[in-house]
């Protein structure tokens, strides 16, 4: 279960990140984060986020042109 939504359906790279990494930074450790966008680059994107970040991506997934994702702030 998330603990907090960003929604950033209809927004390009690099404003999906930008504004994961904010919310991100607001969260406590342990926290979920539930990002809904449209822009289809943001599949890899999250994925190098994690990466970098040391975050986990929890989970992806697409349903009708929207990309879910659930990324746990590590």
């Amino acid at each position: 279960m998330a603990t907090s939504l960003l929604d950033v359906k209809g927004l390009n790279c690099p404003s999906p990140i930008i504004q994961a990494k904010r919310a991100m930074n607001s969260l406590d450790f342990g926290a979920v984060l539930e990002i809904l966008s449209t822009d289809s680059g943001s599949v890899k994107d999250f994925s190098t986020f994690c990466r970098a970040t040391g975050n986990v991506l929890l989970e992806s997934g697409e349903d009708d042109g929207v990309y879910r994702f659930l990324i746990q702030k590590a």
